[in-house]
């Protein structure tokens, strides 16, 4: 199964951005790799709670639609809320 995620960069970072972010309802995330420059991104949070149920979404390339431009990603880490069904932060490799 493909899955698609649209996202856009991020410029403020820090925990109060993340947090507002969250509270918004978006995710925030990086995509890195050796010899690129990292990324912050950030995209909807309903976008990933389903696709991330499905085993597949850890073990196959995804497609992070960015500024227009598609680019294939691996999920590296997530980190979710403690009980609360919820992503926090979720860490891309580019494939």
């Amino acid at each position: 199964m493909s899955y698609t995620i649209q996202a856009q960069t991020r410029t403020e970072i820090g925990k109060g951005s993340s947090r507002r972010l969250r509270h918004a309802g978006q995710v925030p995330g990086v995509i890195y790799g050796p010899g690129r420059e990292a990324i912050a991104i950030v995209f909807a949070h309903k976008d990933i709670i389903n696709a991330q149920a499905d085993e597949g979404f850890y073990t196959e390339e995804l497609t992070i639609v960015l500024e227009g431009k598609e680019v294939q990603v691996r999920v590296q880490d997530m980190q979710r809320h403690v009980f609360k069904p919820m992503i926090e932060h979720v860490d891309f490799k580019f494939a």
